[in-house]
């Protein structure tokens, strides 16, 4: 009698369900401000910051179980510092890309073929990891003191976020209640400070808008094809900016923020999650990339400052 086998778990899915399944709450955990043990961004084990979807997924899991520890490990790894988690604590799933070459049958052995006859293919695997505050017998060190919550006057700017912004050669128009980026001029139009009782939310709005900026053709010439509002490209450039913002909030100070915030903002995403089960991969990944170009753009817009300064 033949054994019947289990499917093994697709990674993809259960990432995008449970994210699906979190939004249809009606809520976005990784807006919520926070830090953990003094940092913005989930750690791993020797203090690395997590990047891409793995930073998402874990920012917003750490919000929704209120961790109060940024540290993330798999089992043995803490095994390896002396500790063990908790019976009964539920694991959360992480994952990492590789690549491999693959030899085409006509070639001859892979370690002696060349680019071209030898293909590179990238693949996603997935692992299991665990909070410290799952944890028992961790060193104190996993468990760092928080820092305390900054406070900042109403409607007025923040100077390093400012500072950051402003350094950055995508112009910015003050002007309206609409906070927009209008590709034809390549301009991002934003209210003005003074329009936001809470100054993170204005950085927010404008990270968010700057995100879109860096779809031009001349930045991350990035694609999802004919963006109408309300169309699937549309769907997809705004989790991207999304994200952006979320990322960026991390290194400044501020939480991804827009000026609506509907159903129709959420059916957004669940359009796309609920088509594409990769859809939260690839576009975590564009975010990242486009923080990073944000942030070389702003360090270089200082440094020339400072040259002409001088």
């Amino acid at each position: 009698m033949a054994r019947s086998r289990t499917p093994k778990s697709d990674a993809s899915e259960v990432i995008t369900n449970e994210i699906i399944r979190i939004i249809e709450r009606g809520v976005l955990p990784w807006r919520k401000p926070w830090t953990a043990g003094g940092s913005t961004r989930p750690l791993r084990v020797g203090g690395e910051a997590y990047q891409g979807v793995n930073n998402f997924l874990l920012t917003m899991r750490t919000v929704m179980a209120g961790y109060s520890s940024p540290y993330w490990m798999t089992i043995p790894q803490a095994n390896a510092l002396g500790a063990k988690v908790r019976k009964g604590e539920k694991s959360s799933v992480v994952v990492y890309y590789g690549q491999s070459r693959k030899q085409d049958e006509a070639s001859g052995d892979a370690d002696e073929a060349d680019g071209d006859e030898a293909r590179v293919f990238r693949f996603q695997k997935s692992y299991r990891v665990f909070n410290a505050c799952q944890i028992e017998g961790l060193p104190d060190s996993f468990h760092p003191e928080p820092d305390p919550v900054p406070e900042h006057p109403p409607a007025e700017p923040i100077p390093h976020m400012q500072a950051f912004f402003d350094a950055i050669d995508i112009t910015t128009v003050f002007t309206g209640s609409d906070a927009y980026y209008l590709p034809p001029v390549d301009k991002v139009y934003m209210p003005p400070i003074t329009r936001f009782q809470n100054p993170p939310n204005f950085y927010g709005v404008w990270a968010h808008e700057l995100g879109h900026a860096t779809k031009a053709r001349h930045r991350l010439n990035r694609d999802y094809g004919l963006s109408r509002f309300g169309n699937t490209a549309y769907a997809r450039e705004e989790i991207v900016a999304e994200l952006t913002s979320c990322f960026l909030g991390q290194e400044l100070g501020f939480t991804s923020h827009t000026l609506e915030m509907n159903a129709a903002y959420l059916y957004n995403w669940l359009r796309v999650l609920r088509s594409d089960k990769q859809a939260i991969f690839k576009h975590a990944a564009d975010a990242q990339r486009a923080c990073e170009y944000l942030i070389a753009r702003s360090e270089a817009g200082r440094a020339e400052e400072v040259d002409q300064a001088a």
